[in-house]
């Protein structure tokens, strides 16, 4: 038998800690984390290139971080929304280290705003107020697969686009004072210059709503359900052993304004740019979140969005 190439280094690491679940408790889940700080290492010899900015407006900034200390930052910022702000449980690991990491960071690009105004507790550092985590098809197939796999079966949607590239959208967080306006089309136009730059073609990845009672969720589920639930070429099902029924009232009992106003504002931006809701839901326990699959096709994405997005519109 032929003997097989080894594994570069960073796969080699995000493979050893990659088998730990994320939901993992104990030593493990602390052996877990502090390891992808190692992988953290990976990242900094693969991401670093002169810095580029992809769009500015006064002191803010949005661009790919660029070393391994703004990934921290950015970790920094997801544990201070997701777990000081809002209801996640963290593993030891991430308590200790105060901040949300997992093996997916040491090979994600990883989006940033920065205010140039603001310092971070590190003295000169400029602030990190935003962030979005991408993995490109090409990087998921190398390390193993999609985030989202771990909660909806996607294996046969990207089957039956094997002619498109697919992005992940992850871990997407703005600190209160900057949840405006201006920041999420910065977090977005960013992410449209990513598409562009690297010719992504399917955006695709789990959004939240707040909760893990999913009879206290029915309006904004059966909402989704019933009038954004993808068409057959673009669904993809919850996985079975974590199927949760979205379809919990009848269409026709629905107010639509009512379920608009209770839906998260991420989920809202994703539907106004024309995206598809999977089938089923699923219950996060660690993040204290009941998680749809959404699935947008950048063909979908009107022609005024695409405008708005447009780079000339936030040269820096």
């Amino acid at each position: 038998m032929a003997s097989r190439a080894p594994l570069p280094p960073s796969r080699r690491l995000f493979e050893r800690f990659r088998s730990v679940p994320p939901s993992t408790t104990g030593v493990p889940g602390l052996l877990s984390s502090l390891q992808a700080y190692g992988g953290l290492q990976a990242f900094a010899a693969r991401a670093h290139r002169p810095s580029q900015t992809l769009g500015r407006v006064g002191s803010l900034e949005v661009r790919l971080a660029q070393t391994a200390a703004e990934v921290r930052q950015a970790q920094k910022l997801r544990y201070r929304v997701f777990y000081q702000e809002g209801s996640a449980i963290p593993n030891p690991g991430r308590m200790f280290a105060r901040r949300d990491v997992d093996a997916y960071d040491a090979i994600c690009d990883h989006l940033l705003v920065i205010d140039h105004g603001a310092r971070d507790t590190h003295p000169g550092r400029p602030a990190v107020v935003g962030t979005y985590r991408l993995l490109r098809q090409s990087l998921a197939e190398d390390y193993g697969g999609f985030y989202t796999a771990g909660e909806f079966d996607i294996g046969g949607l990207i089957a039956r686009h094997g002619n498109l590239q697919f992005l992940e959208l992850g871990r997407s967080c703005v600190l209160p004072p900057y949840r405006n306006k201006r920041t999420v089309e910065l977090l977005w136009h960013g992410i449209w210059s990513y598409v562009l730059q690297n010719r992504l073609d399917v955006m695709i990845g789990c959004a939240s709503l707040d909760g893990t009672e999913p009879k206290q969720l029915a309006l904004p589920l059966s909402f989704l359900h019933h009038y954004a639930r993808a068409p057959e070429e673009w669904r993809a099902r919850a996985l079975p052993e974590r199927y949760v029924e979205m379809n919990r009232m009848s269409k026709e009992s629905i107010e639509p304004k009512a379920a608009l106003r209770v839906l998260p504002p991420l989920v809202k931006g994703y539907l106004r740019l024309g995206a598809y809701i999977g089938d089923g839901a699923v219950i996060d326990y660690e993040f204290g979140t009941t998680d749809v699959l959404i699935v947008l096709p950048v063909s979908a994405i009107s022609a005024r969005y695409i405008e708005h997005f447009d780079l000339s519109r936030w040269a820096a």
